[in-house]
């Protein structure tokens, strides 16, 4: 497991620690050197050995003879060094593990060739191509093992990566002088190009751009950005160029925060691998009392030689080598996948309870909603048309900066055509005048007819209402003194909102929804996404009381909202899952962050943790299933019948089961992770 590595020098990580990206490549760099030179020297070791000289019909010359103890313990010492001073390492606290098993099985077998060697002990046990081999095939699982957390771990220099070098500061007299991004302080003013990475977060003061936001949110489409929007460092101007005003600087940036919760979610420890590495310790108990009675009962039965060669085998395959790598390597491949996905794991125990999650609950506004006012619905009077009356009053509204006059604008300009107005008015809290293509315009609230001494038509009465009773906000538009028809403006729905609570429903997932608007609000945005439970009116204060009533009633319950007005919620609920964090991605509440604000991604979070368990309890059966079959075949207990396996034989099998393990875990890799996943 990971806190079983040391590092090339010797020293042993902390327990359950990362190093990073780069730690893990210096460590795959020193098992590949290590690997390589042992192997050399172990191949005219095998190739003088006299067992597989006589395996395979050839006579080794005897000036040879020397080759296999002095290449053998070059081998030892070399190779065989991060395993002994990790055996150190382990004994110091005192924790045996794995390096322990090792380290005793490759001095075993040094120690019986030399005395073989040098005549003190007989032929049968000069071990040494079975101790090259040994050595060779673990400093190769462990190389692989190193090289698959290292790049499991890249998210971190993926994400460092994203940053320029330098940025084009504006200077007082408004030319751009390039700057490392390290010179850089809030309040400056930076120019991103066409093609160039944002070098921090800011707001878009001049100019507009589609960005390309997927390094942070997970999301392949572009999004517009113009003046007053807000940029995060590392996202790309596709199209045009943007001037930013920086707002936020080095540790304080939205990237770093993710780098942060990258960092805290690879360091932090699960239920599953402290499970292993209790599992591993038993091993280490069960190897050694198994090689102690091997060794007896071999001994007891006349046969010294045999007793060692067993010892040393059943040592080498009860090795928790595998057991070790089922757990870290899952678990620091869903962070990396995860991550690039937008999904910030913060803490691995509330990924693995996403699995067991029987109930979502969802924060309507910012998160259902999307937390502003868009125009809902058109109703005309006879004669006239819906896209016609919100022309009117989007050519009206034009000069407002209320708002509901914003959401007017926006929806009349993705209609058509939006005429020209002049004489612009706005009476606060009334609505605004406006001429119109030679006719006076007034947009308002409900009272604006009354005042203007006119009567709702009978067209529009009915409609009105019912947009009332679904807590939509009423709009009219008067032209040439006369009602032209009307607007219904409400929070809008998310378009990805009604798909999540279907897929949810389609995995056995109830949801249920708290918001602090009015109950006829509320049970309208339920209806229309198929929400099954609602709580309305509630104060943000009292939301984690709505947590603990459904895990009263025995549920298991994910919490999503937007880790401002929720913290409580998240903080109490069995996963809490922060949405659309945006460049507030430092939220304590939350065990994840979604740096989308598409609440599809609990989907997400949902299928990286049945993936994740799956791949754990797949790796964790073949470990142990691998070693309570192997321990006894490496005693000899089929010995009777005329099978015995060789200790190289053993450690051929044993690095095996890790290369298998590894390679299943590497699976998670295609586990899709996207929008309704």
């Amino acid at each position: 497991m990971e806190a079983d590595h040391e590092d090339h020098g010797g020293g042993r990580q902390g327990h359950g620690g990362h190093e990073g990206h780069g730690g893990h490549d210096d460590h795959a760099a020193a098992f590949r050197s290590r690997f390589w030179l042992s192997l050399v020297l172990a191949l005219p070791v095998v190739a003088t050995s006299p067992m597989v000289a006589g395996w395979l019909g050839y006579t080794v010359p005897g000036a040879l003879v020397w080759v296999p103890p002095l290449l053998g313990t070059a081998v030892f010492l070399y190779g065989g060094w991060p395993f002994l001073s990790g055996a150190v390492a382990e004994l110091r606290p005192p924790r045996p593990g794995m390096m322990t098993l090792v380290a005793m099985a490759i001095t075993v077998a040094f120690a019986a060739s030399l005395l073989s060697s040098l005549g003190v002990a007989g032929r049968e046990l000069d071990f040494w191509w079975e101790l090259v081999l040994l050595v060779v095939i673990m400093l190769l699982g462990h190389w692989l093992e190193m090289r698959a957390l290292g790049q499991a771990s890249g998210a971190l220099e993926a994400l460092a990566e994203l940053l320029p070098d330098t940025a084009e500061r504006i200077g007082g007299d408004g030319a751009a002088e390039e700057v490392p991004i390290a010179d850089l302080r809030s309040g400056d003013t930076v120019l991103v190009r066409p093609g160039g990475r944002v070098p921090a977060d800011g707001a878009v003061s001049e100019g507009g751009a589609a960005m390309d936001e997927s390094m942070i949110t997970g999301e392949s489409r572009t999004v517009r950005r113009g003046p007053g929007d807000t940029v995060v460092a590392g996202t790309v101007a596709t199209d045009s160029s943007v001037r930013v005003r920086v707002e936020a600087v080095g540790e304080d940036t939205a990237l770093a925060g993710i780098r942060r919760l990258v960092a805290q979610a690879q360091e932090s420890r699960s239920r599953a691998q402290a499970l292993a590495d209790r599992a591993a310790a038993l091993l280490f108990w069960f190897a050694l009392a198994a090689g102690v009675l091997t060794a007896a009962v071999w001994a007891a039965l006349g046969s010294p030689s045999d007793a060692v060669t067993r010892t040393v085998t059943v040592l080498v395959i009860a090795c928790p080598h595998a057991l070790g790598l089922a757990i870290p390597l899952v678990t620091a491949i869903s962070t990396a996948k995860s991550a690039r996905a937008g999904i910030l794991v913060k803490d691995r125990l509330a990924l693995e309870r996403m699995r067991r999650v029987d109930t979502v609950l969802f924060d309507k506004t910012g998160t259902l909603t999307k937390g502003s006012p868009a125009v809902a619905d058109t109703a005309a009077v006879p004669g006239r048309t819906g896209d016609g009356v919100l022309a009117l009053a989007g050519a009206a509204e034009a000069d407002s900066e209320h708002p509901l006059a914003k959401a007017i604008v926006r929806a009349a300009a993705e209609r058509g055509p939006v005429p020209g107005a002049e004489d612009f008015r706005s009476e606060t809290g009334r609505g605004v005048h406006a001429r119109v293509e030679g006719a006076r315009v007034s947009v308002g609230g409900p009272s604006m007819p009354a005042e203007q001494g006119l009567e709702e038509p009978p067209a529009l009465a009915e409609r009105t209402a019912d947009w009332r009773a679904q807590g939509a906000t009423v709009l009219y538009v008067i032209a040439d003194g006369e009602v032209a028809g009307a607007l219904a403006l409400a929070d809008e729905v998310r378009p990805e909102s009604e798909q999540a609570v279907r897929d949810l429903h389609g995995r056995g997932v109830r949801v249920a929804m708290v918001t602090g608007d009015a109950r006829n609000v509320a049970d309208a945005v339920a209806s229309r996404l198929g929400v099954d439970e609602v709580w309305a009116e509630v104060r943000p204060e009292d939301k984690d009381a709505v947590v603990r009533e459904l895990q009263d009633r025995g549920s298991t319950v994910a919490v999503v909202g937007d880790g401002v007005n929720d913290a409580p919620a998240l903080a109490r609920a069995d996963v809490g899952l922060a949405i659309g964090a945006g460049t507030d991605v430092a939220i304590e509440s939350a065990g994840v962050v979604l740096a989308s604000d598409d609440p599809r991604g609990v989907l997400s979070v949902r299928t990286l943790s049945e993936a994740g368990y799956r791949k754990m309890v797949q790796n964790l059966a073949w470990a142990a299933g691998y070693n309570v079959v192997a321990v006894p075949l490496a005693a000899g207990v089929l010995a009777p019948v005329g099978f015995v396996l060789p200790p190289a034989v053993g450690a051929v099998l044993m690095s095996l089961s890790t290369i298998v393990v590894a390679l299943n875990a590497q699976l998670l890799r295609r586990v899709p992770l996207k929008p309704g996943a």
